[in-house]
């Protein structure tokens, strides 16, 4: 039987494989430590939609819901006093907003209906989530608040503590009523004197958990921290905003008084 040579292994290229496959799954813990795998479109990658999905009318149709989504932004920049007056006191601070660049409507995890990327100072409007104008409001007002703690304090979003507590001032200023602590079981007519905090830690838990890789014993650690600081700043908006009420306008009409140009 005649001997056949095999040829050496092409060890250089085999490690260049092995490290850009390495790299790449490092890359992937990575987002998913910091909650960027909730929003694929943030680092270039391809929204995966799903045949049961798009059966059941939830996908399929992205380039219209990004149509959709982007009226929606525009309706509330023009209309919504919550979200002018956020336009208006980052415009104050410095950090006015251009909305071709600092705002996104995206494809996302349904987990999610909107986001911050403070590396592309950048907000997300999760456009296979929030389909209305009621929720792109909520979303745009919700992450305003966070791009104005980022534009005007030393905010650092790897810092737990500094995380928890933009997402108290978040919860605390556009998202906790009476009925929405009702909702989420953290209230009742029993117990209405802390029911506001309850609610606002329970919103603030569940943000921190969905954008990092932290147990909720660690994350409840950090709100407990630095709640009564936080859940007591009430810039720039000034009052916590009650549901079917006239607080919205009253916050807008008095912006200026504290400085703010609406």
């Amino acid at each position: 039987m005649a001997e056949t040579k095999e040829s050496a292994p092409d060890f250089t290229k085999v490690s260049d494989e092995n490290i850009k496959n390495f790299n790449r799954d490092e890359q992937k813990k990575e987002d998913k430590k910091w909650g960027y795998d909730l929003y694929p479109e943030r680092r270039n990658e391809t929204y995966k939609t799903t045949l049961k999905n798009i059966f059941m009318g939830k996908e399929g149709t992205e380039n219209i819901d990004k149509f959709k989504c982007e009226q929606n932004v525009w309706k509330c920049i023009n209309k919504s006093p919550m979200v002018k007056l956020m336009m208006g006191a980052l415009k104050s601070s410095g950090c006015a907003i251009d909305i071709r660049r600092h705002i996104s409507c995206e494809a996302c995890d349904y987990s999610v209906s909107g986001g911050y990327d403070p590396m592309l100072n950048q907000i997300v409007v999760c456009q296979n989530v929030a389909k209305n104008e009621g929720l792109v409001q909520g979303v745009l007002t919700h992450e305003m608040i966070h791009m104005f703690d980022y534009c005007n304090n030393d905010l650092d979003f790897k810092n737990i503590d500094h995380l928890a507590c933009t997402e108290i001032r978040a919860a605390n200023l556009t998202h906790c009523s009476f009925m929405s602590a009702m909702i989420q079981g953290d209230a009742s007519i029993f117990r209405i004197k802390k029911a506001h905090q309850n609610c606002v830690k329970t919103k603030a838990l569940c943000s921190v958990l969905a954008v990092r890789k932290v147990t909720a014993e660690e994350a409840l650690a950090a709100i407990d921290r630095v709640f009564p600081k936080c859940y007591n700043d009430l810039e720039p908006i000034g009052r916590r905003i009650r549901r079917n009420s006239t607080d919205m306008h009253r916050a807008y009409l008095e912006a200026p008084y504290y400085g703010y140009d609406v």
